[in-house]
């Protein structure tokens, strides 16, 4: 599938080289760069080359290599802790509307992705019956 690619993207743009970046790696289908804004010394950034504002909208054939790019950067950067994370809509914290996935190098308290997790007790009958009606639409 040939790539998407938008004109007012600043990830596309990035990716034709009209906007500079600190490129990492590029292949076929994705392209990678240190984030301008990082939380942490070597916090990057992968996004396929084709334009999708969110995870649901991107052809699986442009996430074949996504996750083992992040993990060649994690192991080029000798980190222990880091966290690798992909936001879909405002609500959620996309703050650009392509695809990406962040690698965060946590190396202490301080630095790197800081969030809460505010678990809720769930019922288990209703755990449970939302299971299946998942299951049933998963192709």
């Amino acid at each position: 599938m040939a790539a998407k690619s938008l004109a007012s993207c600043i990830f596309c743009k990035i990716i034709k080289g009209e906007i500079p970046s600190f490129k990492l790696i590029e292949t076929d289908l994705s392209f990678a760069f240190l984030d301008i804004g990082p939380l942490s010394k070597g916090h990057a950034l992968v996004i396929p080359k084709y334009h999708a504002a969110k995870l649901h909208e991107l052809p699986d054939e442009h996430l074949t290599d996504v996750l083992p790019i992040a993990k060649k950067i994690a192991l080029a950067q000798g980190i222990v802790d880091y966290n690798i994370l992909q936001n879909n809509g405002r609500i959620a914290h996309q703050e650009v509307d392509h695809v990406h996935f962040h690698i965060i190098p946590k190396p202490n308290q301080d630095e790197g992705l800081t969030i809460g997790w505010p678990t809720q007790k769930a019922n288990m009958d209703e755990l449970k019956k939302y299971a299946e009606e998942i299951k049933s639409k998963l192709v």
